[in-house]
């Protein structure tokens, strides 16, 4: 019925540093912006990450001092 005629409008990418995890069947990574800590640790499965380079999507992350703030407050459910 409908077509589209229209071209997407192309995303700007650009090289990003990223850490990824080191465990061959895990697929977790973040970028380096948006990591809490200085070494990250895997969250899905608890391993080491290692910092790598990706083209990616770009995104602006605009509180630089995400690295010294804490991850948050730990809630104790009872």
């Amino acid at each position: 019925m409908y077509s589209r005629k229209n071209a997407m409008e192309a995303v700007p990418e650009e090289m990003t540093e990223v850490w990824s995890c080191t465990k061959d069947d895990c697929k977790g990574w973040i970028r380096d912006d948006f990591a809490f800590e200085t070494e990250p640790v895997c969250q899905l499965c608890q391993s080491p990450m290692e910092k790598e380079s990706r083209m990616l999507p770009l995104l602006v992350n605009t509180n630089k001092k995400q690295k010294s703030l804490g991850k948050g407050i730990l809630i104790d459910r009872k």
